[in-house]
């Protein structure tokens, strides 16, 4: 059994990306060290681009218009934080708490509304709601309070 397993981990190792890969295979004689180069810089000559958002730059006259990028422009090494798809940049002299003060008013601006269109714009409805007699049928639903309907007043009828 051990030296299928053996087998299965060696071709594993092969077989895998190098920065996946254990740098250990373990036999029946101890661990054997495997070199496989883990560099995370493959491209070593590679000319990067300037470390500049693409939020910054002019949104008209590029190749590729929704990236801000021309065919063959170096890419920036921490690409996938300076794309457009990165974290926004907030404009500038914008402070955290100024943000979450408007953030806060908008919130209230549109609770208000909201609450302000139930109470007092919603109106009464055309009909009259239905009412129970003997205490809102407390004893025919079951005889639970929680169950009882709308309770019938002494002047209706």
């Amino acid at each position: 059994m051990s030296a299928i397993v053996q087998r299965v981990v060696q071709r594993a190792v092969r077989h895998s990306f190098p920065r996946f890969a254990s740098t250990i295979v373990a036999t029946k004689s101890g661990h054997i060290p495997i070199d496989i180069d883990t560099n995370p810089e493959p491209l070593p000559n590679y000319q990067y681009g300037p470390p500049i958002s693409r939020q910054y730059l002019h949104p008209y006259g590029w190749d590729d218009l929704q990236m801000r990028r021309n065919f063959g422009d170096p890419l920036p090494e921490h690409d996938e934080h300076l794309s457009m798809w990165g974290p926004d940049i907030p404009p500038p002299g914008v402070n955290p708490r100024t943000a979450l003060t408007h953030f806060i008013l908008g919130v209230a601006g549109f609770t208000s509304v909201f609450f302000g269109v139930k109470w007092f714009l919603t109106p009464e409805p055309h009909f009259v709601r239905r009412t129970y007699p003997h205490e809102g049928l407390v004893a025919e639903l079951g005889g639970l309070a929680d169950n009882k309907a709308r309770i019938q007043e002494e002047g209706e009828e």
